[in-house]
């Protein structure tokens, strides 16, 4: 009796201590608030990202021009170098001549500009000059095809062949950047002159019966000038193109059956397209300014260009507005492959 007395005091004594315990529970939690839902707590953090960059995690937030306003002083730099004086040429093509010293005189006020000096140089581009735009355009196209001829050859044996030599061979290829220009062109009046060495060994072998005058107007040698002084450029931006593809996909080709000639024509060619269309803009551009090669080679009016225009007029008495419209109309063909390379690079960016 006395046991199943205790044991009876004791379930209860247990039970009033977990009502106890859970009305306390109750009366501590209080009544369930309704779920957050998620949007509205992600909504104050995307406002604060739209408002302010965080720099780190220690809670540093920058203005929306801060970073931006890096680009100010490469803005300045590219307004001193560029814009101005491109407006000062403008200027100059659409202004006047100094009536007692002959010089060009700009107009800066583009609502008193005056286009009729630019207007006649135009109409003689299509008259008395066009014979020069001619063979502008021939001796670039020749030189930029026969480049690239013989750099894709060059880069190609580099980049698949050249293995532990690449080091090597492309320093080799770097070595004319450290002579200037104008002495490679001279070095080339030594080899090709009557008494030269190139015709010292035709006439030992007597391969002809006289020496050639090869520096007399020919239009190849202003065409093997513009291609010796040029193909540096064009080999290492294919090399840079060429070593980047991927071998795995070359195997892939030959493991379906395609042959050698047919992997490369359907494989590496097309891949190195975006590398054909920099190196022709990066060197068919200078070309076709060029003027030290046709004054140095052959100094004939037969092979003038247009580079030798611009600078017979920079050098006449009266004749800087001239100069002035010769480069306009020379920026102006310029940039027609310059556009046409900017819409294929675009193209093929957003074709991957």
């Amino acid at each position: 009796m006395r046991s199943s007395g205790r044991a009876t005091s004791r379930s209860g004594t247990a039970r009033g201590r977990s009502q106890r315990t859970s009305t306390t529970i109750g009366t501590r939690s209080g009544p369930s608030s309704p779920p957050v839902s998620a949007p509205s707590q992600a909504e104050p953090a995307r406002r604060s990202a739209r408002r302010s960059h965080r720099a780190s995690d220690e809670g540093i937030h920058y203005s929306r021009w801060f970073w931006p306003s890096f680009t100010i002083p490469a803005s300045i730099w590219l307004a001193i170098l560029f814009i101005l004086p491109l407006y000062t040429v403008i200027s100059i093509a659409f202004g006047t001549v100094d009536p007692i010293f002959r010089g060009p005189l700009p107009i800066y006020e583009p609502w008193w500009w005056s286009g009729e000096q630019f207007g006649r140089v135009l109409d003689d581009s299509f008259g008395f000059y066009r014979i020069v735009y001619i063979h502008t355009f021939e001796y670039v196209i020749v030189a930029s095809a026969l480049c690239l001829v013989l750099a894709y050859t060059v880069a190609y044996y580099v980049a698949r062949y050249g293995g532990k030599r690449k080091t090597l061979l492309l320093a080799l290829l770097i070595a004319p950047f450290f002579i200037s220009y104008l002495m490679r062109m001279l070095a080339w009046i030594n080899l090709l002159d009557s008494e030269g060495y190139i015709n010292k060994i035709l006439t030992f072998l007597h391969l002809v019966p006289h020496p050639i005058d090869w520096l007399s107007g020919r239009p190849s040698t202003v065409i093997m000038g513009l291609v010796y002084g040029y193909i540096p450029y064009m080999i290492l931006p294919l090399y840079a193109f060429l070593d980047r593809i991927d071998i795995n996909l070359l195997e892939a080709g030959r493991d379906l059956g395609a042959g050698p000639a047919r992997t490369f024509f359907r494989v590496t060619l097309p891949l190195s397209r975006p590398g054909i269309l920099a190196a022709l803009v990066i060197v068919s551009l200078p070309m076709m300014g060029d003027y030290y090669t046709n004054n140095l080679l052959s100094g004939s009016p037969k092979t003038t260009m247009l580079g030798n225009l611009i600078d017979d007029a920079v050098g006449s008495t009266g004749q800087g507005n001239k100069a002035a419209a010769f480069v306009l109309i020379l920026m102006a063909l310029v940039l027609i492959p310059m556009l046409y390379y900017m819409r294929s690079t675009a193209r093929s960016l957003l074709t991957r």
